[in-house]
């Protein structure tokens, strides 16, 4: 939701500005440019305010650029490396100037973001040449629109592939962290996990009771400590740096992904199995608890790790290259 910012400053009326800000909370917005003197509005929860005044930015590392001509687009990709942040305007957005500026603007340090009065449109700017630019304005009339953001503001999706298990074995006990999220999950929805970046199994959420315990559907009993885990913006993390209020992303089945905010995490000592599985070409492995209230998803529903057989099929997000503090980078890189 942090690449999302309404523009709460256009209405004339102070009270709908005010409902801009209310329904975009309430939608999980959490960034909002205000007009200066609306500075009251703070007071409607915890949000980045970033302020104009007379249609220009008070912080001079902001900058609105209107993309009319392409004089106008050399204007705006004259500034890269010399502002915070550029809001790109246009009357008729063609995907080719955006294009551009996210070149241009790639590893300068300022960030592209472009103006959208649509889902449609945000989804299509954020996708932009894979990558997308930094963050979207939402800038639209009506209040109650932004409610149709919400799934922008916190979903997207993940291409899910499959991978057949070559063998499940018992290792040494280890340290394994559990995950209690701030949301409910349904089966068939967890995390991206794996002890490799190139290969993230989908581990399911404890949505689904088995007659011995309760179902825990805000819960990933996520793998051993050393496993990377895919958080939000397609970077990753050791599940050992996990704490209260870090952010994590919720995969299901079909690839679509949503934030969730992690409430807890639990390091316990347990048994473990190493699941490996391949692709055909590559090899690949998870740490995971030894336990049948864990389990691994599939095209047709989920399977308990400890009923996981040599041949199964299970879902999995394959990548290459490797990961420099969690961000991927493209270089040579053998895992094992």
């Amino acid at each position: 939701m942090g690449r999302l910012i309404v523009r709460a400053d256009r209405p004339e009326d102070a009270g709908v500005r005010k409902s801009m800000v209310t329904n975009g909370l309430e939608t999980g917005i959490g960034r909002f440019i205000l007009r200066k003197g609306d500075e009251g509005f703070e007071s409607l929860g915890k949000f980045e305010a970033i302020y104009v005044e007379d249609g220009r930015f008070t912080d001079d590392s902001y900058a609105f650029v209107d993309i009319a001509t392409p004089e106008a687009q050399a204007e705006a990709m004259s500034l890269a490396g010399k502002k915070k942040a550029v809001v790109v305007t246009t009357s008729d957005w063609t995907v080719i100037p955006l294009e551009n500026l996210i070149a241009r603007f790639g590893g300068s340090g300022t960030e592209v973001y472009a103006c959208a009065s649509s889902e449609k449109e945000a989804k299509l700017f954020l996708t932009t040449m894979e990558k997308g630019v930094d963050g979207v304005v939402v800038d639209v009339e009506d209040p109650l629109s932004l409610r149709r953001f919400g799934e922008v503001a916190s979903g997207g999706s993940e291409p899910l592939s499959e991978v057949k298990v070559v063998s499940v074995r018992p290792v040494e006990l280890g340290d394994r962290v559990c995950i209690d999220t701030c949301s409910m999950m349904v089966p068939g929805e967890g995390m991206l996990i794996g002890s490799y970046s190139s290969c993230l199994f989908l581990v399911q959420s404890e949505s689904e009771e088995n007659g011995y315990v309760a179902s825990r559907p805000f819960r990933v009993n996520a793998g051993a400590v050393h496993c990377y885990i895919e958080v939000p913006g397609g970077g990753t993390r050791y599940l050992s740096e996990l704490s209260s209020g870090d952010s994590v992303l919720i995969c299901g089945r079909d690839g679509k992904t949503r934030t969730a905010s992690i409430g807890r995490c639990k390091v316990e000592r347990r048994p473990l199995l190493m699941v490996e599985a391949t692709d055909g070409e590559k090899s690949y492995s998870v740490m995971l608890q030894n336990a049948e209230t864990i389990k691994m998803v599939t095209r047709e529903g989920s399977k308990p790790v400890t009923a996981i057989e040599p041949g199964d099929v299970l879902l999995a997000k394959l990548g290459s290259g490797g990961r420099h503090f969690g961000m991927a980078i493209d270089e040579s890189i053998t895992e094992k």
